[in-house]
C-alpha cells in the first residue's frame, strides 16, 4: 500500500460499521442526555446546557441507529408459510429505534429553537414522544429476536440478554418521562422531575445495554 492510499483506507476504516462504532455511539449519546438530565445540573448551568446535552446526544444516538440498521442485514428472511416472507426480527428491532434516535434528534434540534407554545407542543414534545414509542417497540422486539437466536428468554449468563433487559428498562423509563415533559395549552410541563428522572435513568440503561456488549479492543 502506497502512502497516497493512507488517507482512503483511514476513511473506509472510519465509514465502515461495526458493533463497536455502534456501542461507543449509544455511550457517548446516553451520557450527554444522562448529564443533561442530571439532578440540578439543569438548575447549575441552564436550560439552554441541558438542551445543548440532549442535541449532541441526539447526533451520537442517531449515527449509532444508523450503524445498528447497517449491521441487522436483511430486512426479511424466506419462510415455508403464508407469503414465503417475513419481516427479520433484528431488522425491525434496528429500523424502530433507528427511527426513534431521528424523532429525539429532531425533538431536541427543535427544543433549541422554540419559543412559543404550539411550536413547543408540536416541534419537540410530538417527536419526542414519538422517538418513545418507537424505542418501545424496538425494545419488544428486541425479546423476539433475542429468542429466535437463541431459542430462549432466560439466559442471564449471556451478556446479550442483560443488554435486552436493560434496554427495555431504558424504553419504559425513556416513555415514562415523555408523559412527564407533557406541555399543556398553557404552556406548562406536566412533571419536570418525572421528566428528568426518567431521561436520566433511560439514558443510564441504555449505556449499560451498550456497556455490556462493548466488543474488547484485539
Amino acid at each position: 500500500m502506497s502512502i497516497a492510499d493512507a488517507p482512503d483506507r483511514r476513511l473506509g476504516v472510519l465509514l465502515t460499521p461495526t458493533l463497536r462504532k455502534q456501542c461507543w455511539g449509544f455511550m457517548i449519546g446516553s451520557a450527554l442526555f444522562a448529564l443533561g438530565a442530571a439532578p440540578g445540573f439543569g438548575h447549575w448551568a441552564g436550560a439552554a446546557a441541558s438542551n445543548l446535552c440532549y442535541f449532541i446526544g441526539a447526533w451520537f444516538f442517531t449515527a449509532a441507529g444508523l450503524v445498528q440498521l447497517l449491521l441487522s442485514g436483511d430486512r426479511t428472511v424466506a419462510v415455508p408459510y403464508g407469503t414465503g416472507r417475513m419481516v427479520r426480527a433484528e431488522w425491525l428491532c434496528a429500523a424502530s429505534q433507528s427511527l426513534g434516535t431521528v424523532l429525539f434528534n429532531v425533538s431536541t434540534t427543535a427544543a433549541i429553537a422554540a419559543h412559543s407554545i404550539p411550536a413547543e407542543r408540536h416541534l419537540v414534545w410530538s417527536p419526542d414522544a414519538g422517538g418513545s414509542i418507537a424505542f418501545l417497540v424496538s425494545g419488544v422486539v428486541a425479546y423476539v429476536a433475542f429468542y429466535r437466536t437463541t431459542g430462549t428468554y432466560w439466559a442471564p449468563r449471556q451478556a446479550d440478554w442483560w443488554s435486552v433487559q436493560v434496554n427495555w428498562i431504558g424504553c419504559v423509563a425513556f416513555a415514562v418521562s415523555a408523559i412527564g415533559a407533557y406541555i399543556t395549552p398553557a404552556g406548562v410541563t406536566v412533571d419536570t422531575v418525572i421528566a428528568n428522572v426518567g431521561t436520566f435513568v433511560g439514558a443510564l440503561c441504555f449505556f449499560v445495554a451498550s456497556l455490556v456488549v462493548l466488543p474488547r479492543r484485539s
